[in-house]
């Protein structure tokens, strides 16, 4: 009976995890890349998450368990009408905010099928829990077969689903998947009918195990916990309903805040991991696994995991994260991504391990998951929504960092002394001056950059090791990470002086000047968007991707050369540099998606390219590329240039089959597209040969692969870039550049379309 339950949860969650990025996919041709727009479907789903648990437990506190069964299976099979799931493209808005057509889109499509399907944990858990099972009075253990599911369906899509179907084709395995989950749900309904017909009413537990601590003694866990203790929250059962398992708000809340903390983190951490460290494509998917892991190894019967170890290994690796953060050296990139993840999965294993120590019986069963929804909900909004909002940079993460260091249990035993409260916070404040005071001193005593950081960084650090020994004051310990944190921002040594930080929906953008005060640079995350001098003499000389000597000076040359090129589109602003081969009489269209960027490069304040460009016609369009092009009137463009990047890659709907198909039907017969495609992880020449093969158009590709120290100091950035056009002609001057070499197809890669992507395909391992 129990595996049966257990495979039915395992499938459910699959497909929960399976859903969400099939749907994000069939959205992004049809309304573009906006992060807008994933910030509405991460706020759809996890409300129809909450839903789906605030039913559940209606349902069991309210209805008879015979009744439950029969109205969940009426709504599962109600839910067969909307699948396949899909979406109408032709409805879809393009010129005007999307975000209530995205919501009814979403409601009509896919809310009843994964509002279904969200229901399934708690449902099943609490029906398991009525049935005659030995395991009946405990089932939170199939909550660990709910999150291998999640884990299996997270990590096939990207790795099996989408490289192995289209999307027409992954709907429908959705669907017939789901069909067996019906018949699974009735197979469990089936095994549950023999239990007594009662909505909330606990069955009679057991005699507890051996193991268990007497009802009187267990109470919900807190901060006290001794190191020790939490070597059972894995495999420790609820006792029977008793006066120590009575719910209150006080609980509810400290539910909410143990589920909050691992969600904000696992958000926070896939941020900075993708944005500050390696831009490495599906690197968000581990964060996501372990967070998802710890929810299977605290909930498991079995002792997989050694808990005690974690009161020592979390302080450790805090102060050890802390530093290397504040390093911010290239060479420490992997060690970073394996101490952010250590740390991590730590913190997340203490805070769900206080979830599962203080879980209450089955009866509350549907509550507790609802609580812990509630505050992994309130998680994701605080980083997607509110954070954004209110933060210029990524302080939730470092915030969420210091507040983890909380949830590390301190010794049973504590002694009070005088000015105890007061010490506590006396401590923290003297390392947050000493690294500020640090921060602002040493750089001006000329010592060799690594002696320096450690001065800076090691000094405050070692401190908090020294406070993270009093297991009294976990309060003083985590202030003081923070404090170092915050004194941190007064270090300007390595990479010069920020000038400007400012954060929307879009990421994180930053201006800063060089330690030498000669280059201004833009910078999306770690990734350089754009660089100028700032000697007005050479302000008109285009640097990093686009300098003269490079691919695209070459390309843009080339263009120039040629007769009649006098339209000219560029998907993607950046700094503006592009402007710089503006010639007279010439009508240039930038497509720009981030509002930040265009308001930046339009200033004039540290990038001029735009203000310099006063021989030719500059025009602007707000919004993604791929819908404001639909606006320009058919072979309008001499030349479309796609140079839009999220991060350190371009967008994917703008390198397939229908935006092709765009692009050539807003080009002229003559004209040239030419697409920037550099990038550390990802080879899209196959994908850009593949589609010249398809639409029989000539292709030439130009990459410099490495650059000397003199070319990289005076602000040239090694760069690949395609060039197509219909005609071959209309690539003469490439085609007689030996810095150009034809561009063939990649037989055994499937065209990419709006319909099928495989990422992992022209993923570089090396």
């Amino acid at each position: 009976m129990a595996p049966f339950f257990a495979v039915t949860l395992f499938t459910s969650a699959a497909l929960l995890f399976w859903v969400q990025p099939m749907v994000a996919k069939m959205l992004l041709p049809l309304l573009g890349g906006s992060p807008a727009v994933w910030n509405t479907c991460m706020v759809f789903f996890q409300a129809t998450l909450l839903a789906g648990y605030a039913y559940a437990h209606l349902l069991t506190t309210r209805v008879g368990a015979r009744s439950q069964r029969l109205i969940h299976l009426a709504l599962m099979l109600v839910a067969l009408a909307a699948l396949p799931v899909g979406l109408s493209a032709g409805a879809a808005p393009w010129n005007f905010n999307p975000f209530l057509w995205l919501l009814r889109a979403l409601f009509s499509t896919v809310a009843l099928p994964f509002f279904v399907v969200s229901s399934s944990a708690p449902l099943l858990q609490r029906w398991f829990s009525q049935t005659r099972h030995r395991s009946s009075e405990d089932p939170y253990f199939l909550y660990a077969a709910s999150n291998l599911g999640s884990i299996m369906g997270l990590l096939a899509y990207p790795v099996l689903i989408e490289p192995g179907f289209r999307l027409q084709d992954q709907t429908r395995l959705w669907a017939a998947l789901y069909l067996l989950l019906v018949l699974l749900f009735v197979g469990c309904a089936l095994m549950t009918g023999k239990g007594p017909d009662t909505a909330a009413g606990p069955i009679p537990a057991a005699k507890p195990p051996s193991h268990e601590p007497s009802p009187g003694a267990r109470t919900a866990l807190s901060a006290r916990t001794h190191p020790d203790d939490l070597a059972d929250l894995s495999v420790r059962a609820p006792s029977p309903e008793t006066a120590s398992d009575r719910i209150d708000w006080g609980r509810r809340l400290r539910w909410m805040f143990c589920a909050f903390i691992p969600s904000s983190l696992m958000l926070g951490v896939t941020t900075y991991l993708t944005t500050d460290i390696a831009s490495v494509p599906l690197l968000w998917i581990v964060p996501l696994a372990i967070y998802l892991l710890t929810f299977v190894l605290v909930f498991n019967r079995s002792r997989l995991t050694p808990m005690p170890w974690l009161a020592r290994v979390l302080p450790v690796s805090a102060v050890v994260l802390v530093f290397v953060m504040l390093a911010q050296s290239d060479e420490l990139a992997w060690l970073q991504i394996g101490v952010n993840l250590l740390f991590f999965f730590c913190a997340a294993m203490v805070w769900h391990g206080r979830l599962a120590g203080d879980r209450p019986s089955s009866r509350h069963l549907t509550e507790f998951y609802f609580f812990v929804s509630a505050g992994g909900v309130l998680g994701g909004l605080f980083n997607a929504l509110i954070a954004p909002a209110c933060f210029h940079t990524v302080v939730e993460y470092p915030l969420m960092i210091a507040v983890a260091c909380l949830g590390w249990p301190i010794e049973k035993k504590r002694t009070s002394a005088p000015g105890g409260a007061g010490r506590g916070l006396l401590w923290p404040s003297a390392v947050g001056v000493l690294t500020a005071g640090l921060a602002v001193t040493v750089p001006r005593l000329g010592l060799e950059p690594h002696l320096r950081t450690m001065m800076v960084f090691g000094v405050p650090v070692l401190l908090c090791y020294l406070l993270s020994k009093n297991r009294e004051q976990p309060f003083s310990f985590a202030l003081g990470l923070g404090a170092v944190l915050a004194g941190s921002q007064f270090y300007t040594a390595t990479s010069g002086s920020t000038l400007h930080t400012e954060r929307n929906f879009f990421g994180t953008l930053r201006v800063t000047l060089d330690p030498e005060g000669r280059i201004h640079e833009l910078y999306h995350g770690t990734t350089v968007h754009g660089m100028q001098f700032t000697a007005p003499e050479r302000q008109s000389e285009p640097l990093a991707y686009y300098h003269r000597a490079g691919p695209c000076g070459q390309a843009m040359n080339g263009f120039n050369s040629r007769l009649g090129g006098t339209h000219v589109a560029i998907i993607g602003l950046g700094t503006g540099a592009m402007a710089a081969y503006a010639k007279p009489g010439q009508h240039w269209t930038f497509y720009e998606i981030d509002p930040a960027v265009l308001r930046l490069a339009r200033a004039g304040r540290y990038f001029t390219y735009l203000a310099l460009c006063t021989n030719a016609v500059i025009d602007f369009k707000l919004g993604d590329a791929r819908l404001r092009l639909h606006e320009a009137s058919a072979k309008q463009f001499d030349l479309i240039v796609c140079d839009a990047f999220g991060s350190d890659a371009p967008p994917l709907h703008l390198l397939n089959r229908e935006a092709m198909e765009l692009y050539l039907s807003k080009l002229s017969d003559h004209g040239m597209l030419l697409f920037h495609i550099s990038s550390r992880f990802l080879d899209f020449r196959p994908v850009l040969g593949n589609l010249a093969w398809h639409f029989q158009l000539k292709a030439f590709v130009g990459s410099e692969e490495e650059l000397s120290e003199a070319m990289l100091r005076e602000g040239k950035l090694p760069s690949t870039w395609v060039a197509l056009a219909r005609q071959p002609a209309d690539l003469d001057p490439l085609w007689n550049d030996p810095r150009w070499h034809a561009l063939p197809p990649a037989p055994s890669m499937r065209l990419w379309t709006d319909d099928y992507s495989n990422i992992l395909g022209i993923f570089q391992w090396q």
